[in-house]
């Protein structure tokens, strides 16, 4: 009797040793998330993740780092210095194309959030061919005129049928009038700029490419391809709890714990109205629809991007797309 009691108490620490070990070992898993941009609406599921714990349930210690003009998350990946990144179509395609091993696994964005900003009593545009005579600010080298110059030629426009004005982070020439379509992030700079505009009495419309057949796409999740091979467990457990953080912060219902996320890790960033705002377009370009799983990867949208790369002769060469988009299969919402 003394030995079976014995046995049962030795497998049970056993048994506790081993969920402890495992609990442990999961814990002592560290990886580095670097974002493509600064703390704001659209890093809020990373974020949301973090403050509320997704991560360590996960079993997992992730430091998620801000990105910025002078960060590239690709390149950290390339030396050693982040395990996931998040990062746009065109800068993984020009990565995979000088032969970096970068695959995607998840697409955070199923629109692109970058769109022009113009006022409605000024400009009307039911057509590309409206676009003609127009002053359109773009940011020479990045996506922004990639598009706008895919968006001319497939409405058979010259540069020279429109004036292309070199836009930087001041405003003013748009508040002025010197320019009349803008470029903006439509959850982030859209209504913060619409908001202005409006306490001045002007209106605003947005000028989105997606509506004249142009699908770009934007950030997507990125790790290197030795990553997903050797720790795919761990790829997954990752991911698993970054698309929780999503799904959990764009939920309506968790509205006021996202925006306190949000005013946590920027507390000078706009008013609640402000917030509540954003985060309503982020719910439409992340989740379309309310059963969409966010992170699926749209193929068909990554072709063309490959497409319009490659008509404006910013890839050297074809990339493997097949080799490229690796998306994992996990629960978000769980």
């Amino acid at each position: 009797m003394k030995n079976g009691t014995e046995k049962r108490v030795l497998a049970a620490w056993l048994l506790l040793v081993a969920i402890l070990w495992r609990s442990s070992a999961l814990a002592a898993d560290k990886v580095t998330y670097r974002l493509k941009w600064l703390y704001n609406v659209s890093v809020v599921g990373a974020l949301y993740a973090q403050t509320h714990h997704l991560f360590e349930r996960a079993g997992l210690t992730v430091e998620v780092k801000s990105g910025g003009p002078e960060r590239d998350a690709i390149r950290e990946l390339e030396l050693g210095y982040a395990d996931f990144g998040a990062a746009s179509a065109d800068q993984v395609l020009r990565a995979r194309a000088k032969g970096s091993p970068v695959v995607v696994i998840a697409q955070l964005f199923q629109v692109n959030p970058l769109q022009w900003l113009y006022r409605p009593a000024e400009v009307r545009i039911g057509k590309l061919a409206d676009l003609k005579g127009k002053v359109i600010g773009v940011t020479y080298g990045g996506n922004d005129e990639t598009i706008m110059r895919t968006l001319l030629g497939k409405g058979g426009i010259t540069t020279g049928e429109v004036d292309l004005f070199s836009v930087r982070f001041d405003y003013t020439p748009f508040y002025r009038h010197r320019v009349q379509l803008w470029p903006v992030y439509r959850n982030a700079q859209g209504p913060m700029i619409s908001d202005q505009l409006a306490k001045a009495g002007e209106a605003t419309a947005y000028f989105n490419p997606a509506d004249f057949g142009v699908r770009f796409v934007a950030n997507s999740v990125v790790t290197e391809a030795r990553t997903l091979e050797e720790k795919p467990e761990l790829v997954q457990r990752f991911l698993a709890a970054l698309l929780a953080g999503w799904q959990q912060a764009l939920d309506p219902k968790n509205e006021e714990e996202a925006i306190k996320t949000l005013q946590q890790f920027d507390p000078d960033t706009s008013s609640r109205p402000i917030l509540a705002e954003q985060l309503r377009i982020t719910r439409e370009l992340v989740q379309p629809t309310p059963g969409f799983a966010i992170g699926t990867i749209d193929h068909q949208a990554w072709e063309q991007t490959e497409k319009i790369m490659l008509g404006q002769k910013q890839l050297s060469r074809q990339v493997d797309l097949k080799a490229v988009l690796k998306p994992i299969a996990v629960l978000s919402g769980r």
